[in-house]
């Protein structure tokens, strides 16, 4: 298939390879993006790839706790500037309210429900951006149920721009829950632990890996184990049980939780934007695109 320069493009921000390099790995992999990415790494070309890196629209996350009962939540706004207005960020709270209170099934189900104003959630979302100027988007929500023998752990960083719920179990410890979303927040694991890594990912990392230890001239007798060691390198940077804690570097975060007589249930992690296209506006026109508002 015709390889574009947009598809260059995306291939470079999702891996940081150079432009030739992700040129060459579309054309020998006929275009598949996934495919591109591994046979990259498998050169040794690029170190990871993870769907969805690149921060892209502006908007907040947040998150409402009342009781055993907690929402979060992901607004997007065009532009940063919004993101910091007044009034967009009482539309968040009042969409964190409904959502809590609703419980609706997907973002969908949420706009045909009607709130306490009497107006559904997609037309007041559409009163907001009359007025704001912009569009505004609910893009995603999770809500989550707790017991009373349990702790959530709510952390926002930077204002909202990261969000993350966690649900630990067996501990009333809201501290160390919220250390715990902090941790997440910083090193953006995938999973709690090693068993909700599916059988077909990790089989397609051990591909990957004994194929770029191949490349690097190691001898295949002792390719199989420096696999096993990488692998399980792999569980540590997707599965917060085996990460070290950042607030204590020898000490992993599931020992942590555990010392304060816990485990980590689940886990919600938002970033503002991951995943979406940002539009290639110029910042100076941006900026008097608002000026003259």
């Amino acid at each position: 298939m015709a390889i574009t320069a947009q598809m260059v493009k995306e291939l470079r921000e999702k891996t940081g390879a150079g432009m030739m390099d992700c040129k060459k790995a579309l054309q020998e992999t006929d275009g598949d993006m996934e495919k591109a990415i591994d046979f990259l790494r498998e050169k040794g070309i690029a170190k990871a790839a993870k769907k969805g890196d690149r921060i892209a629209a502006e908007g907040l996350t947040s998150i409402k706790v009342e009781g055993n009962n907690a929402v979060i939540l992901e607004v997007n706004s065009e532009t940063d500037f919004v993101a910091k207005n007044e009034g967009f960020q009482v539309l968040v709270q009042e969409l964190a309210d409904h959502l809590l209170a609703n419980n609706p099934a997907s973002v969908e189900e949420a706009l045909g429900q009607t709130m306490a104003n009497g107006s559904t959630v997609e037309t007041h979302i559409n009163s907001a951006i009359a007025k704001i100027g912009e569009k505004l988007t609910l893009r995603r929500f999770a809500v989550k149920t707790k017991s009373d023998s349990d702790a959530f752990g709510a952390y926002l960083h930077m204002g909202g721009r990261i969000g993350v719920l966690t649900v630990v179990e067996g501990t009333t410890d809201e501290d160390a829950a919220k250390d715990v979303s902090m941790h997440i927040a910083a090193l953006n694991p995938k999973y709690v632990s090693r068993d909700e890594v599916s059988a077909e990912e990790v089989e397609r990392e051990r591909q990957v890996l004994t194929q770029q230890a191949l490349n690097e001239g190691k001898p295949e007798n002792i390719v199989v184990k420096m696999v096993e060691g990488r692998i399980s390198k792999y569980f540590e940077d997707v599965c917060v049980n085996d990460q070290a804690f950042v607030k204590n570097p020898d000490q992993k975060v599931g020992k942590f939780v555990e010392s304060k007589g816990g485990k980590i249930r689940e886990f919600v992690r938002y970033e503002v934007g991951e995943g979406l296209e940002k539009r290639e506006d110029n910042f100076a026109e941006e900026v008097m695109s608002q000026v003259k508002k």
